[in-house]
């Protein structure tokens, strides 16, 4: 019989009738640690497994907060948080949502960069899905290998322009895994319907592929055809197993991120937070400083430095703005001056990207079983 777990509202998750013992112990979206009740204990096997006293969320959180604190760099910081995500995902949301200031900028940016510059060095256990351009022919196998078939968003990458740091080939797993904790930590998406991706591709880093401690596919990157063949075959996977996931592109440099986007956005639900997600943050900040200063919108001429994904997404999504706000298309294109290395850049592309988000509530609390 399956026992199913508890929110303090809905059910959320059912209990494998399996997962008894040290096996429950060792997954992390149903373990509790020591605060399995001496109930518990007896009905899921865990006598003995664990220290006698049994511990109350909050003491839980008293104790990792100090070996959090214990910890003497950000990026040991950065593994003591995805260590405790690998082992008690309740108790560490619970621990970020107590800590959120501190704790953001260890868990993604700036802290994740490091995280990723370093990946198969402090690598632990497995999170997410590695798929490789040489498993090419598998990937709906290995989408198949993913235990939670309800999954409402995946996080992907390629890992070629990770932050402002380049290519970290598989190292660029720790974007999505960081991102994707935003997405339960703020969005309130619960962390199994949640799926980071690392699309290997091979990488262009010379230390990497000297590092004998890299863990990706040891080989340049590939290009051209075969890298757009291998990412259709990755989308039609997806596709074909889940329909209804929201598929976010995450750092892709920049001569692949808008292709992909364009030629994929009216086949599943899909975008690219370089060029769309920041584009509606920047929009909404620059629309907060104009109603301060009592200026129009339409009125303001708007200059960029840089020309990359982001920067071109921005340039997009404010010109659509401007349209809505009277100007003809021509107008509203007039009123940007984009310079990058080379000088001033074409202008913004005529594409209107949409962004659609999928939402599902959790709250951390632990279930009763």
């Amino acid at each position: 019989m399956a026992i199913t777990i508890m929110n303090t509202d809905t059910p959320v998750h059912t209990l494998p009738a399996n997962l008894r013992g040290h096996e429950l112990l060792d997954d992390p979206l149903y373990n509790k640690g020591t605060a399995f009740t001496e109930k518990e204990r007896d009905k899921l096997g865990m006598r003995g497994l664990l220290p006698p006293h049994v511990d109350s969320i909050q003491e839980q959180l008293v104790r990792t907060y100090d070996a959090f604190q214990d910890m003497e760099t950000d990026l040991h910081k950065h593994i003591n948080l995805r260590q405790l995500q690998d082992t008690n995902e309740v108790l560490f949301y619970r621990l970020l949502s107590d800590h959120i200031e501190e704790m953001l900028p260890i868990v993604y940016t700036p802290t994740v960069g490091l995280g990723c510059q370093r990946f198969s060095h402090i690598y632990r256990r497995p999170r997410g899905l590695f798929i490789a351009y040489p498993n090419r022919d598998r990937i709906r196998q290995m989408l198949a290998n993913w235990p939670h078939r309800d999954v409402d968003v995946i996080v992907v990458t390629d890992g070629e322009r990770i932050l402002g740091i380049g290519d970290q080939g598989v190292g660029g797993m720790g974007i999505p895994i960081g991102k994707l904790s935003l997405y339960t930590l703020i969005g309130g998406i619960h962390p199994s319907r949640t799926l980071p991706i690392i699309l290997d591709v091979g990488t262009n880093n010379q230390e990497l592929l000297g590092d004998p401690m890299y863990m990706g596919w040891r080989h340049e990157r590939i290009t051209g055809d075969k890298y757009y063949s291998f990412i259709d075959r990755f989308v039609e996977a997806v596709k074909a197993d889940l329909p209804s996931v929201c598929l976010q592109w995450e750092d892709f440099a920049t001569p692949h991120a808008r292709p992909l986007l364009q030629k994929y956005r009216d086949k599943l639900l899909t975008f690219n937070d370089d060029i769309q997600g920041t584009a509606s943050v920047v929009l909404g900040a620059i629309m907060g400083a104009i109603n301060v200063t009592g200026q129009s919108f339409k009125d303001q001429q708007i200059v960029f430095l840089g020309a990359g994904s982001a920067g071109i997404g921005v340039a997009d999504y404010l010109r659509v703005a401007l349209v809505g706000h009277g100007l003809s298309e021509a107008e509203a294109r007039a009123r940007f001056f984009i310079i990058d290395k080379d000088g001033v850049a074409p202008r913004a592309s005529e594409d209107e990207l949409h962004r659609r988000v999928v939402r599902r509530q959790w709250k951390p609390e632990y279930p009763v079983y």
